[in-house]
C-alpha cells in the first residue's frame, strides 16, 4: 500500500507545471463498506457536519457523519437517486429519483434521523437540481426518453412542495447552475449541444446558446466575478469558457475524459473538472479570462462525481466500489496555495 501511495504521489507531481504547488492535497479518506456501485451527486449539511451521497448502485442515499467518518443513516427504498439538495433553513433534503420519476423530500435535524416528508411526481430520469434560496424554488432536470416523458426543467415551489411550472427543453437536461444575482439558471442540454438560460422566476427560457465543435456537455459552473460559465464536453474532452451575458465562446482547453462534475473556486480563481477517467484537472483563470492548466490529480477509475464546498476549501470526490475495493469518499484541500489571487 505504501508503494502504491508513493507512486500515486509521484505521478501527480509529474503532472504539475515546473515550480507549481500541488493544487489539491488529500486530507483524509472515508471508507464505505457495503456501498456497492457508483455515486452520483452529493450535498452537504454544513452545520450538522453531514455529507449526503447518492449511491445509485445501492439504491440509497448515504448520510455520512463527517465527525466520525461513519455512515449515520442509509436512506433505502430508492430506485436511482441522482440529484441532491440540502436546504438548511428547513432541515430538508431533496432527492431526485430517475428510476421512480419522483422528487422526495426528507426532513430531520442533525441529531436525528431523516424521515420522508413528501414526494412529488416528475418525469423519468429526474436528475440534477439547483436551489434558489431567494425564491425558494428548486429547479430539477427531468425527462427526455420519449414523447410520453418530454425533456423539461421542473420548477418546484418548496414552500408548498408543488410543481410551479415545467419548462420544455430540447433534450434531457444535465447539470444546472444558478446566477442568483442575475436571477438566471443555466442548464446543459447535452444531446442538443446547447446551454439553455432560464429566468429565475422559472417561467421561460430567455436564451439558447449553441456550442460549436464540441458536444455531450454534461457539467457546468458559473463564475459571477468574471461573468463566465465553464462547460465541460465529452466529445471531444474539452473545457469551454463562455461569456455568461452573450453566450459567445471565449476560449477552450483540453480536459479530462468523461467529465461529470465541474466547479469554480472564487477564492483562488480556479476551475476543477472531475472525470470518469479517474482524474481531476485544475485550471487557473488568468487576467484575460483564459485557462492555464495547473495540474492533474489521479484519483481512481470511475471517480467522476464530487462536491466542492467553498467555505471549507474542500473537494469531496466519490470513488466507487470496483474490483473488490470498498467505496470511498476522498476529501482534498484546495487551500494549498494562498498566493493565487495576489498574482492575478
Amino acid at each position: 500500500m505504501k508503494k502504491f501511495v508513493l507512486a500515486l504521489a509521484l505521478v501527480t507531481l509529474i503532472s504539475l507545471p515546473a515550480n507549481a504547488q500541488q493544487p489539491l492535497t488529500l486530507q483524509r479518506t472515508i471508507t464505505l463498506p457495503g456501498v456497492a456501485g457508483k455515486f452520483d451527486h452529493f450535498a452537504l449539511d454544513l452545520q450538522g457536519k453531514r455529507l449526503f451521497a447518492a449511491a445509485t448502485g445501492k439504491h440509497s442515499v448515504e448520510v455520512i457523519d463527517l465527525a466520525s467518518s461513519k455512515v449515520q443513516q442509509s436512506i433505502a427504498g430508492l430506485g436511482k437517486p441522482h440529484g441532491l439538495a440540502w436546504v438548511a433553513s428547513t432541515n430538508s433534503l431533496y432527492v431526485s429519483d430517475g428510476a421512480l420519476a419522483q422528487l422526495f423530500v426528507y426532513k430531520g435535524k442533525p441529531e436525528s434521523q431523516l424521515t420522508l416528508a413528501g414526494k412529488l411526481k416528475l418525469s423519468d430520469d429526474a436528475d440534477d437540481m439547483v436551489y434558489d434560496e431567494a425564491t425558494h424554488l428548486l429547479f430539477v432536470g427531468t425527462g427526455g426518453s420519449d414523447s410520453a416523458n418530454p425533456a423539461q426543467i421542473a420548477v418546484v415551489n418548496t414552500t408548498s412542495f408543488t410543481l410551479a411550472s415545467a419548462i420544455a427543453v430540447a433534450t434531457h437536461p444535465e447539470a444546472l447552475e444558478i446566477d442568483a444575482q442575475g436571477q438566471r439558471v443555466f442548464a446543459n442540454i447535452a444531446d442538443s449541444s446547447e446551454v439553455a438560460v432560464i429566468d429565475g422566476a422559472g417561467k421561460a427560457i430567455s436564451n439558447h446558446w449553441k456550442l460549436t465543435g464540441a458536444s455531450d456537455n454534461v457539467p457546468l459552473a458559473f463564475d459571477a466575478e468574471h461573468h463566465l460559465i465553464y462547460v465541460a464536453c465529452r466529445k471531444p474532452a474539452t473545457l469551454l469558457v463562455i461569456d455568461a451575458d452573450s453566450g459567445k465562446e471565449i476560449s477552450r482547453v483540453a480536459t479530462v475524459g468523461g467529465a461529470d462534475d465541474l466547479f469554480y473556486d472564487a477564492a483562488l480563481r480556479r476551475v476543477y473538472v472531475i472525470g470518469g477517467a479517474g482524474e481531476v484537472h485544475t485550471y487557473q483563470v488568468d487576467a484575460h479570462k483564459k485557462l492555464q492548466p495547473l495540474g492533474v490529480l489521479r484519483t481512481a477509475a470511475g471517480a467522476k462525481t464530487a462536491l466542492f464546498v467553498p467555505s471549507q476549501s474542500l473537494l469531496y470526490v466519490g470513488v466507487p466500489s470496483i474490483d473488490g475495493h470498498d467505496a470511498e469518499i476522498r476529501i482534498y484541500s484546495t487551500a494549498a496555495s494562498t498566493t493565487a489571487r495576489g498574482n492575478q
